[in-house]
């Protein structure tokens, strides 16, 4: 996915700011952003925020055999990844000429500037050395990676413990920290990175520019130094010509800049030092502050009881007195009471489409309990008529058998059959018609 390109209208605005020497976040031209230093929980594990810009540094080790050229000295890797999450226009698996130029100015930056003893890490002259690996991730990007990038690296270097060893004769024992403490890396000094950007030529000059800020500029400079003025490396990129004099006033300015960051940089380290050798907390999470939502934590404040009981004798002298008028409790059902006016128990209320089906259900019975009274009534009057001492022969043919039915047990049967099957209506009076039809033979 590719950035979200500068629009002409934010182009001119930008430049526009940078001739009246304003920023948009507020600072001033060689203002830096916000530095802080946070530590995990594990050693040589740190996140180094630059304004809104976010890089996680994370140093191992392990044994290796060395370099046939430099049998005495250790190995030290340096790896640096930019990922989509941390910007849009950053694509995953490929070296891009920016994550290229990157790694090449972190490597001189802290290789070739000799930061790091590496012959304090070798343990076995030509068979076994430690291997140094500093791996870090670009979490958010906004703007001057570069210096972001080198200050996560050299701290998370120097908060590194390696683990000690012990040679005797062939054998190499690796000791765990419980059995011995492990021991920090022999840095020399801290060379620090800091990024200057021009703008119409080198007329304008910002220190550590954001991410739209590097869009519209004309050139880059990077200085690498030291707290003792050491310049360790110096890269210019652009399209910009640069003149001594520029170069000059920009180390001043990195010399200055140097001294602020390694002075913030060793006071995190000391702080942490502190909280892990007291036994406090320490770690990502409880690097958050406690003002935000998101930290679920709060310090514990301590509660004074000594004026309690005068406080709440204030409190009840300026309330209003209670009313005198209490209402008399109304038992609904044994078990359950009632104090004051309370609304209506609706347990057990139908709602409004249970009462009309339940009005429904009503009127069918009403209608076939009014159907069964009239056929009962019809039935009575039909016995009544043909009531004699002769029985009743029904025939509807000559070869249609002959059935004699007795008058007074015919309509308790019929009765009977009837209200316990329950017939249909259509039904009763298809048989009385058929009754009636068989009589009038």
């Amino acid at each position: 996915m590719k950035a979200t390109p500068l629009s002409n209208c934010e182009r001119r605005f930008l430049l526009r700011a940078v001739q009246e020497k304003k920023r948009l976040d507020g600072r001033q031209c060689y203002d830096y952003r916000n530095i802080r230093v946070s530590f995990g929980a594990d050693r040589g594990c740190c996140m180094v925020e630059l304004g809104r810009t976010r890089v996680l540094a994370q140093v191992s080790c392990e044994l290796v055999p060395p370099k046939p050229s430099r049998p005495t000295e250790g190995v030290l890797f340096f790896n640096l990844e930019l990922s989509p999450m941390a910007a849009p226009g950053l694509e995953p698996g490929r070296q891009s000429e920016l994550l290229v130029s990157l790694n090449r100015l972190l490597e001189r930056c802290l290789r070739d500037s000799k930061c790091i003893d590496t012959e304090s890490l070798c343990v076995v002259a030509g068979e076994k050395v430690w291997q140094i690996r500093l791996d870090m991730h670009l979490l958010n990007h906004d703007g001057n990676i570069t210096d972001a990038a080198s200050i996560a690296g050299i701290v998370a270097l120097c908060h590194f413990r390696r683990p000690d060893v012990s040679v005797q004769g062939e054998e190499v024992t690796v000791y765990t920290p419980e059995e011995r403490d492990p021991v920090p890396l022999s840095i020399h000094h801290m060379p620090i990175c800091v990024s200057f950007a021009f703008f119409h030529q080198g007329t304008y000059l910002l220190v550590d520019p954001t991410e739209r800020e590097e869009r519209v500029m004309d050139g880059l400079l990077v200085i690498a130094m030291n707290k003792h003025h050491e310049i360790c490396t110096i890269q210019s990129s652009g399209v910009v010509m640069l003149l001594q004099d520029q170069i000059l006033r920009c180390s001043k300015i990195t010399a200055v800049k140097v001294a602020e960051i390694t002075e913030l940089i060793q006071k995190a380290l000391e702080n942490d030092q502190k909280a892990r050798k007291e036994g406090g907390k320490f770690g990502f999470a409880e690097s958050i502050p406690n003002q935000r939502i998101t930290a679920f934590k709060m310090e514990s404040a301590a509660v004074d009881t000594n004026d309690v009981e005068e406080q709440a004798g204030e409190i009840i002298a300026k309330a209003d007195p209670p009313s005198e008028v209490f209402a008399n409790p109304v038992l609904h059902t044994p078990g359950t009471a009632q104090i004051g006016e309370g609304i209506e128990s609706s347990w057990g209320d139908l709602e409004e489409s249970e009462k009309e089906e339940v009005a429904e259900d009503e009127g069918e019975s009403e209608a076939a309990a009014f159907e069964c009274e009239k056929v009962k009534t019809e039935d009575t009057s039909t016995v009544r008529e043909t009531k004699s001492d002769e029985p009743i022969v029904l025939s509807d043919s000559e070869e249609e058998e002959v059935v004699i039915l007795e008058p007074q047990e015919l309509p308790r049967k019929t009765r009977t059959q009837t209200s316990s099957k329950q017939e249909n209506p259509s039904k009763k009076v298809f048989n009385k018609k058929r009754r009636k039809k068989r009589t009038s033979r």
